[in-house]
């Protein structure tokens, strides 16, 4: 080989050690792709709905939505999922062709029915291009891509029930003063602050119209809270941003539609 091949070959490699994985990193940014290889994440945002939010937008009734139960429906924050994220405001998405499989958490179903309901009619798509449960989704799009810290469907679900649990926003939301009410406004920044100072971790938060709809609270791998990451995308504002949020928002009772009509119930269970 000519010395000149070899210095060639020898900055390759040293470039090589420089400017590593590019390709890699991209790939690793991709939101979908079932099965391709993406990053392992860096934390996980417990994302919950504020059912007085969000039952406001049901136009009719089915069996799947938990908004058309009546005086049965949640007044209380249930989970819209537990989502693997990264540090740069991206995340991993259908990271493997994992088929979510209901049977696995059978024992898991009175729970995930009252805490983890749907509040739509709709069916999700899910990441192998068909349409399943509200469940389905959550498993296939974000469950997946959970590993190492999970690696089925039976611990992703039950961990974040008990993540839930322990991190009761309701409660803490109540006991500060903020109750569901169709009158009152409360300040976003007592809202936050209450979560800081119960969690020692900032929350993230998304609004409608004004109203609180769901708000974010984010865990290292280990499941103790950490500081929710500033992203760009304008559809999942962050809380320092207060893009979707008023300085003042709403934090509606539930109106939950059902065979008598419309009606209002406020939450009398915040302890869960």
């Amino acid at each position: 080989m000519s010395p000149l091949l070899c210095i060639l070959l020898a900055l390759v490699v040293f470039a090589g050690t420089l400017f590593p994985t590019r390709a890699a990193d991209e790939l690793g940014r991709v939101e979908g792709g079932v099965g391709k290889r993406q990053r392992e994440f860096d934390y996980f945002a417990l994302a919950l709905q504020w059912p007085g939010t969000y039952c406001q937008r049901t136009q009719h009734c089915c069996s799947s939505n938990a908004c058309c139960r009546g005086s049965n429906a949640p007044a209380i924050f249930t989970i819209h999922g537990l989502w693997p994220d990264y540090n740069d405001g991206t995340w991993p998405a259908c990271c493997t062709k994992s088929h979510f499989d209901p049977k696995e958490i059978s024992t898991l179903n009175d729970a995930l029915e009252q805490y983890w309901p749907s509040l739509s009619c709709g069916s999700p798509s899910s990441c192998n291009g068909g349409k399943g449960s509200f469940w389905a989704h959550e498993w296939e799009k974000h469950g997946t891509c959970s590993s190492p810290v999970f690696r089925n469907e039976y611990d992703y679900f039950l961990t974040t029930l008990n993540v839930y649990f322990k991190y009761n926003v309701t409660r803490v939301l109540n006991d500060a003063g903020y109750v569901p009410s169709n009158t009152e406004k409360y300040p976003l920044g007592g809202i936050i602050s209450a979560i800081e100072n119960a969690f020692h971790a900032s929350p993230q938060i998304v609004c409608s119209k004004g109203a609180l709809e769901e708000l974010r609270i984010c865990f290292y791998k280990d499941f103790k809270p950490r500081d929710c990451v500033i992203g760009t995308d304008t559809a999942i504002d962050m809380v320092t941003s207060k893009g979707s949020c008023p300085t003042y928002v709403s934090l509606p009772e539930l109106v939950s539609i059902g065979r008598g009509g419309l009606q209002s119930w406020a939450s009398n269970d915040a302890a869960i």
